[in-house]
């Protein structure tokens, strides 16, 4: 898989249906729609949609949630030739494959692929040979797995190190690596960046947060890519879990800005 430079913008849906403060279809799909726009505008390689509101989440969303995604990926995806990937909170790799398949979504992205994790919203456990063989039974091999490694909001369990996480998630079947740093908005330290690079060779790295114009240049010294949102947006209120509230829009002279500075 060939990625260079690779920009990946994420859109956050609003809380989805059975949250507390969910705002219905027309809201969620016309923010959707707007940060999309200034994505696709300002010259991003690809998007992914995820229910980063979903507070607190569970390992397995809801039915009527999954649905929501579907019905607002299938919008999406009539408007943009851009393709898109699927991340569905907290681990619901079930709930992305099949969200992908129905949008006809090109990847997912995997939280706890191969490490044991333990978070706000309890113990996650390793799902790489659940996604691999999930996937190769609903006949979904054309989606690739975006697993990450040392997952940020999350204490690992697991005696790997970044490194022996990064081999093993490529030999469990990932298509390309995801490194985060701490917490939302805290870019990936660069001696875990350095460290998978000299592992995995070639392969596939992609920045999951933290990235902004000042830092992209450094941290692309090493990734082929990053997800990026939260650092791109404006307006809104803040929120302590994400940041930056679901109020907050993309702005598009910020993604123009971080594009200019790697394109």
């Amino acid at each position: 898989m060939h990625m260079k430079n690779y920009i990946i913008g994420a859109i956050h849906f609003p809380p989805m249906p059975g949250y507390l403060n969910y705002p219905g279809f027309d809201v969620a799909f016309s923010n959707a729609l707007f940060d999309m726009k200034a994505f696709e505008d300002s010259g991003v390689d690809a998007l992914i949609i995820e229910n980063n509101y979903d507070i607190p989440h569970v390992e397995n969303i809801s039915s009527e949630a999954r649905e929501q995604m579907i019905k607002l990926g299938i919008a999406l995806k009539e408007k943009t030739k851009l393709p898109i990937g699927v991340s569905v909170l907290w681990n619901d790799y079930k709930s992305a494959l099949l969200i992908a398949k129905a949008i006809n979504g090109e990847f997912i992205r995997v939280p706890v692929f191969v490490d044991c994790v333990k978070t706000s919203y309890g113990i996650m456990r390793e799902k790489a040979e659940e996604v691999v063989e999930l996937r190769k039974k609903e006949g979904l091999e054309n989606i690739k797995i975006f697993a990450d490694i040392h997952v940020k909001h999350a204490e690992i369990l697991s005696n790997y190190s970044i490194g022996e996480s990064a081999r093993i998630a490529i030999q469990k079947g990932a298509d390309a690596l995801i490194i985060t740093g701490k917490w939302t908005g805290n870019a990936p330290q660069m001696d875990d960046l350095r460290t998978v690079r000299e592992v995995v060779g070639d392969f596939p790295i992609i920045c999951g947060s933290g990235v902004d114009s000042d830092n992209i240049k450094d941290l692309f010294g090493y990734a082929n890519g990053a997800i990026v949102s939260t650092s791109l947006k404006e307006g809104g209120g803040e929120d302590l879990v994400n940041v930056k509230s679901y109020d907050s829009r993309i702005s598009k002279a910020k993604v123009r800005e971080l594009i200019t500075k790697v394109k």
